[in-house]
């Protein structure tokens, strides 16, 4: 059965083009009434987007403000009234090495990345807990799941999406808000020149976006990182393995002991998915106690 959203409301942020778009399209096919927004200076993408939904019968309205802006945000949320699903999709680069990037193009990066999406969600959060209803997508990305040349600003912003959605889908969890992350591989201008026209194709944003549906539908998991690109879907984890116990070593001792046994240290067949961070240090003392 197709995923519906009938009578729900979205916004998606970053959505004048790119993936944003794509979100936007596919939540108003789904039934969804969708805030296209973007960056003020953007907004004519915007509205354009908008008259695409309108064009194939949905339900859109355009809003230009940054996600950096609180009293902007504050505003759109506001004007449309009940949010049901916030697609935290906005986002900019500066690529550079770290010996090359200047604290100020770190800072943006992570302003617009994590403070925008933190400045969105806490827009609704309130009002979701009090209707106990909500389905919010931060999104990630490999390169903060798994690093990138010259990404060290745009990975340190993307993982700490993670850290984010891993606390509020527990503290969101008692009134039904479902938290998530997306990790997105589509192509974007910086790909042009990499790769082949073949794969370029392949990696169109709309092929992303089926994951992003799921991740907001009525019956979406929490918790939860898709990656999606050239119709594949994965999942990712931040998962902890057995390890060993260093109990009764002199700490000199200890970390040569941690090194000569790495291996054994992060052995895959060992690890689990932990439910929330304390149960790392039930790992640690489960050790400790001889359990």
């Amino acid at each position: 059965m197709a995923v519906s959203l009938e009578d729900r409301t979205a916004i998606v942020t970053g959505a004048g083009g790119g993936l944003g778009r794509t979100h936007a399209l596919l939540l108003a096919r789904a039934g969804a009434k969708v805030v296209v927004n973007d960056i003020p200076q953007s907004i004519a993408n915007a509205e354009a987007v908008v008259e695409e939904i309108r064009s194939a019968g949905g339900q859109a309205e355009a809003f230009g403000a940054s996600v950096t802006d609180e009293a902007g945000v504050a505003e759109m949320v506001g004007k449309t009234g009940t949010v049901d699903i916030l697609v935290n999709n906005a986002g900019i680069l500066r690529d550079k090495s770290f010996a090359k990037m200047s604290l100020d193009e770190f800072r943006l990066v992570m302003d617009v990345h994590l403070m925008g999406s933190v400045i969105c969600t806490k827009a609704v959060w309130d009002s979701m807990r009090e209707r106990n209803y909500g389905r919010i997508v931060m999104t990630t990305s490999s390169s903060g799941l798994y690093g990138n040349f010259g990404q060290s600003n745009y990975g340190a912003a993307k993982m700490a999406l993670v850290g984010l959605m891993q606390t509020l889908s527990i503290e969101g969890a008692k009134n039904n808000i479902k938290v998530n992350c997306l990790a997105p591989t589509a192509r974007t201008a910086m790909t042009e020149n990499l790769l082949p026209p073949q794969a370029l194709e392949l990696l169109g944003p709309e092929y992303v976006s089926p994951a992003l549906l799921a991740l907001v539908a009525e019956n979406a998991p929490t918790r939860t990182i898709l990656a999606a690109g050239a119709q594949g879907i994965e999942q990712a984890h931040v998962t902890l393995t057995r390890g060993i116990s260093i109990k009764g070593m002199d700490d000199l001792e200890a970390a040569s002991v941690i090194l000569d046994r790495l291996a054994e240290i992060g052995d895959p067949a060992t690890a689990t998915i932990p439910a929330s961070g304390l149960e790392q240090g039930q790992v640690e003392l489960g050790k400790a106690l001889g359990a």
